[in-house]
């Protein structure tokens, strides 16, 4: 006879479609000019959050549980090697509406449970991830040191599914530690009066490449997949404006691209090239420093950064061009194409090997 985990599979489903459900009152219209309703929105969509997060809580927990049965009674000789089958098939046959208690989705449990069961350092952290979110860590990482990085940036970027995979696909991790491998002086200044928050390479492959042809249809382009954009760049930055007019003396001049970064508390001016980068770069993203600081940063802003986007550089060029500036600014390179993510690996290996 089949038995049911009726509750116990609307416990599992939630887990799934809440988050889903946290949208719907986000993108719900009340109106331009009707907000006498925006406390309420507020509270419920608080409310649902707070759902969520214990929802997702004990899910968590109730698989790190049944990893930890599994790997301890695996190891016990009267349970036999097909144990973990045997569980399988008591779930299928008896409990047919509870998602999960598959072959692959119990070796997965005791897989999560023996990876973190001695790792203090994000014991505490596991709960604030979804499942979805831990499974794509533990198949596409290759180390520990990976595992921690992606679970600390899921949790900062507040990332879902969707976006976990995009940034592990474009080799985030590797990415982000060559940047931090770069120990040319005036670079090195750079990235510390910047907390390392900038990268020397970005990957917008969500950018429509064929129609890139000079820098306004490069902004352009980003303007139309800016929510892909900032996700690339961090989440912490909220978009300003574009050609965002500043005036020095009888002369205006426009940013390309400019933002506000939380972590930073300072406005970030971005520079967009579609080739190499030159010196002369330099001077005119200190100009616009200079300005945003003088004319429009408030008193409790930190100083504002410069970002010069290009094509392509020469570390060497770069180095010269900003060991004499004082304005805090980073000069990163963007591909328009995936980058080989086995490349990155062996480049992030040889580092490590030569740093040892």
């Amino acid at each position: 006879m089949k038995k049911t985990l009726k509750n116990n599979s609307t416990f599992l489903e939630v887990g799934e479609t809440m988050n889903k459900d946290k949208m719907v009152l986000q993108n719900t219209d009340i109106g331009k000019d009707n907000h006498q309703f925006d406390d309420i929105v507020k509270i419920v969509e608080s409310a649902k959050d707070r759902a969520y997060r214990k929802v997702n809580e004990e899910l968590i927990l109730m698989y790190q549980e049944v990893g930890k049965y599994i790997s301890e009674k695996s190891k016990e000789a009267g349970y036999g090697s097909n144990f973990v089958e045997n569980v399988a098939d008591f779930f299928s046959e008896n409990y047919p509406d509870l998602k999960g208690f598959t072959r692959r989705g119990l070796y997965r449990m005791r897989q999560f449970y023996e990876l973190y069961k001695d790792d203090e350092k994000v014991s505490t952290l596991l709960t604030q991830l979804s499942w979805s979110n831990h499974l794509k860590i533990m198949s596409g990482s290759k180390s520990k040191e990976e595992r921690e990085f992606y679970i600390n940036l899921a949790i900062k970027e507040n990332l879902t599914h969707r976006e976990l995979v995009r940034q592990m696909d474009s080799g985030y991790y590797e990415r982000y530690m060559l940047s931090n491998s770069n120990d040319l002086p005036a670079i090195q200044r750079a990235k510390q009066e910047t907390h390392n928050l900038f990268m020397d390479s970005y990957v917008l492959e969500f950018l429509d490449a064929p129609k890139i042809g000079n820098e306004r249809e490069f902004q352009k382009s980003i303007l139309e997949n800016l929510k892909n954009f900032i996700l690339e760049i961090g989440k912490d930055f909220s978009f300003i404006g574009n050609e965002y007019r500043i005036q020095v003396g009888n002369h205006d001049y426009y940013i390309d691209l400019l933002f506000y970064h939380r972590g930073l508390s300072c406005m970030v001016a971005f520079e967009l090239k579609i080739g190499e980068f030159k010196p002369e770069y330099v001077g005119k993203m200190n100009l616009y420093l200079e300005a945003l600081d003088r004319e429009v940063k408030k008193q409790t802003e930190n100083p504002s950064v410069g970002v010069i986007l290009c094509a392509s550089k020469d570390d060497e060029v770069v180095e010269f061009a900003l060991s004499r500036t004082l304005s805090p600014t980073m000069v990163s390179e963007y591909r328009l194409k995936l980058i080989d993510k086995n490349l990155l690996q062996r480049k992030l290996k040889e580092y490590i090997d030569n740093v040892e």
